[in-house]
């Protein structure tokens, strides 16, 4: 089985991917999105989104990183791809997921959900530029306001060379509330001779078991469940014991410390805080730190308080 990390905006930034595949035996891992327009994007963006450009494509541990692109317009998708690759990324992804207000608005995301044949002819357009042997991969959702066209969507997708499909199980409505409908990724995957990635309310081992199970994908794709979770990879792939929470505080310590070394870290309490939202999910004692959290804004606070945790 194969346990990839999905692309989770504002949460999953390289620093998060470094200490989790630090921990975990990922077999994949994907940025967040790089935003295409009208343009072919300078070299630095990509290497600001994908640090790992600078050592192969991978974390210092050695898991291979995935560069995700976001855009409405193939030429440029096509483009800003073959920079990616070139600059060291393992593949390239397509984000036809993002729920986002912003991103939709402006074309993005999951909003092309609507348009098979636009998402078929950026797929086409990016696997015709990028080198044979470089994947060239899609994530998607099962719609925007409903799921009619799923898989309309996941044929043009599979129709216009892509390596391979992530399905998010759930419409754009739908947001992240439970149930994630696996069957419909059980449908496509009948329909597709490409391997079909599932994800989607993926938590722990028996959950990805089950969706194995019911879909007959080989691979899963986690997200919220990787950082409530943050030894999930291993726990699902080798049946290693869930961390328990004094480990899991040491790993909030050491991204403490990581985010201290970067030039700029002013985002560091939003983010700290985001991740918070997701431990308390299993961990009672992440809840009772976070309100003393929520109400620290600057960075030193919110490190005295880790620190005192501890």
């Amino acid at each position: 089985m194969r346990v990839i990390l999905a692309p989770m905006e504002g949460v999953v930034d390289h620093l998060m991917r470094e200490l989790l595949s630090s921990i975990n035996p990922y077999d994949l891992m994907v940025t967040e999105f790089v935003r295409v327009v009208d343009q072919l994007l300078p070299e630095k963006v990509f290497f600001r989104m994908c640090p790992e450009l600078n050592n192969g494509g991978a974390t210092q541990n050695g898991t291979p990183v995935r560069v995700q692109l976001l855009g409405q317009e193939p030429g440029w998708m096509a483009e800003n791809a073959v920079r990616a690759v070139a600059l060291g990324s393992r593949g390239v992804d397509a984000n036809f997921g993002c729920p986002a207000k912003m991103v939709n608005r402006s074309k993005g995301g999951a909003v092309l959900l609507q348009y098979p044949e636009q998402i078929h002819n950026i797929v086409k357009a990016m696997r015709q530029a990028v080198p044979d042997a470089q994947p060239v991969t899609a994530k998607i959702r099962l719609g925007y306001e409903d799921k009619n066209l799923f898989m309309e969507n996941a044929l043009a997708i599979y129709e216009a060379g892509a390596t391979e499909l992530a399905v998010h199980a759930r419409s754009k409505v739908d947001g992240y509330r439970p149930p994630a409908y696996w069957e419909y990724i059980t449908e496509i995957r009948q329909r597709v001779s490409i391997p079909v990635i599932a994800n989607g309310e993926i938590w722990n081992r028996d959950d990805a078991l089950r969706c194995i199970t019911q879909t007959g994908c080989d691979s899963v794709m986690v997200g919220r469940g990787a950082i409530t979770l943050p030894n999930l990879a291993a726990h699902i792939k080798n049946g290693d014991a869930p961390y328990n929470w004094q480990q899991t505080l040491s790993l909030l310590l050491e991204y403490t410390r990581q985010q201290q070394s970067q030039p700029r870290n002013d985002y560091f309490p939003g983010r700290i805080k985001q991740w918070f939202s997701y431990l308390n999910r299993h961990y009672p004692e992440a809840d009772v730190l976070f309100r003393d959290l929520r109400v620290h804004k600057s960075t030193d606070a919110v490190v005295d308080v880790l620190s005192k945790a501890a």
